[in-house]
């Protein structure tokens, strides 16, 4: 376990003990405590909250492990659960904090809190509530970011089936959906929460508004990258539908001629036996049936649409 204690308003980083912690706490000074209680817990480990002189029965639930998003609000005292954005994985953050002092405590490094801790000497918050502000503000845009950079990637990806579909760009299709439903998973419980308490401030209700705004979009994003995918594969397979319909056409009058002239007709057997009538039946039969075929199959089709096409956009020029 590791425990750092920032002293306020200098804004000094010093390791210290657990045991130091409770009275530091207890002292009227401003002071911020960031508890790393690691990846792996002992499971005789007392409360946490005994631990730091809390009440253990109104906070037992602090620091332990897979605690889903909450925020307690007990005479002048907040504690909650915050999702947070640790590259590609979601975490989670609990906060414990009055006017005089701010305890964040995690499991794992994380990147949130030294860029926090970082920028308390530019920030120099007073209190416990400036604080609380302060590190929320930056789950939020860590939030804002993922969605940004992940709406990005689908645009590009997007971009890139148009030019030629590829197996990778399915899959990173596929991890983007995936990476949509896991911030909106993440974050859906903290906006119900923010929403709820009226208390916050609307600077801050309206970046949540904004980051539910993003990841939204996101999702739309994905949804619509997916339907572009499935609408080039649609026209694929019309195409190929297309050339086995101008195949079948060629070849359809030739099955007919063959079936035709295999009847066993007394007629067929005595009186088509020159070569000049198969020529004139066989193959003239043939030239004039595939004609037709590719009449009605080109001009009265295909280039009627090209035509009415072209008229209809010299209209809308004019």
């Amino acid at each position: 376990m590791i425990v750092s204690v920032v002293s306020m308003p200098e804004g000094v980083v010093a390791r210290t003990a657990l045991s130091e912690v409770k009275e530091r706490l207890a002292a009227p000074d401003f002071v911020i405590v960031d508890i790393d209680q690691g990846e792996d817990l002992p499971p005789d480990e007392e409360p946490l909250a005994r631990l730091l002189g809390l009440d253990d029965r109104a906070w037992e639930w602090l620091g332990r492990r897979d605690e889903p998003v909450r925020a307690d609000y007990r005479e002048g005292v907040v504690g909650c659960v915050v999702p947070v954005i640790d590259g590609s994985d979601v975490k989670h953050i609990h906060v414990f904090a009055s006017e005089s002092h701010l305890v964040t405590i995690h499991h794992g490094p994380m990147g949130l809190i030294e860029n926090f801790t970082g920028r308390l000497p530019e920030d120099m918050p007073s209190n416990g509530a400036t604080a609380v502000f302060l590190l929320l503000h930056g789950v939020l845009e860590a939030f804002r970011t993922a969605a940004a950079q992940a709406l990005l990637e689908v645009g590009e990806v997007e971009e890139a089936l148009f030019e030629g579909r590829a197996s990778q760009h399915v899959h990173r299709l596929a991890e983007l959906r995936r990476r949509a439903a896991q911030l909106h998973r993440a974050f859906l419980p903290y906006a119900a929460i923010a929403q709820e308490r009226q208390a916050l401030n609307r600077i801050h209700e309206r970046t949540v508004q904004l980051v539910m705004m993003e990841i939204n979009s996101l999702r739309d994003e994905t949804r619509r990258a997916a339907d572009t995918y499935a609408s080039l594969v649609a026209d694929q397979q019309n195409l190929v539908i297309n050339k086995l319909a101008i195949a079948s056409v060629i070849f359809l009058p030739l099955s007919f001629l063959t079936g035709f002239f295999g009847m066993n007709f007394s007629y067929l057997s005595n009186n088509l036996s020159s070569e000049k009538t198969f020529l004139w039946l066989g193959i003239g039969m043939q030239v004039c049936a595939l004609a037709v075929a590719m009449y009605v199959v080109l001009y009265r089709t295909h280039w009627r649409q090209l035509r009415d096409g072209r008229s209809h956009d010299s209209a809308a020029g004019d």
